[in-house]
């Protein structure tokens, strides 16, 4: 997380955190999207279906979770994904990757926390 001072208050940004993500998951050079979630496919937990490895699909999942705290706009879908922790299969996955493409194409977006005035 990086974090600048200024009159206004604190910016906080988590841009090389999410470069980091990108990089992690081999998708800096992908194609990126414009929107968090592709509306034609459907979540939903199958009873067959490709499984894909529990553990890696936590840890991005966590990684996305810290990244919706900047990035309101992919809270509702990081939230969706993490229902499927305990059985992730090869569609939850590409819902992760969707949303890592959305966050390419975004830009880089920085909360600033205000100063308050003192009160006497």
């Amino acid at each position: 997380m990086e974090v600048d001072r200024s009159r206004k208050g604190i910016f906080v940004s988590q841009c090389k955190y999410t470069l980091d993500l990108l990089k992690e998951t081999l998708l800096m050079g992908c194609r990126p999207a414009s929107t968090p979630m592709d509306p034609k496919k459907k979540l939903e937990i199958e009873k067959e279906g490709v499984l894909v490895d529990k553990g890696r699909y936590q840890h991005l999942v966590g990684k996305l979770i810290n990244l919706s705290h900047a990035h309101p706009d992919i809270g509702f879908v990081v939230s969706m994904i993490s229902q499927y922790m305990s059985n992730p299969m090869k569609k939850h996955i590409e819902a992760i990757y969707q949303i890592l493409r959305y966050l390419k194409n975004t830009p880089i977006k920085r909360l600033l926390l205000k100063k308050m005035k003192k009160r006497n």
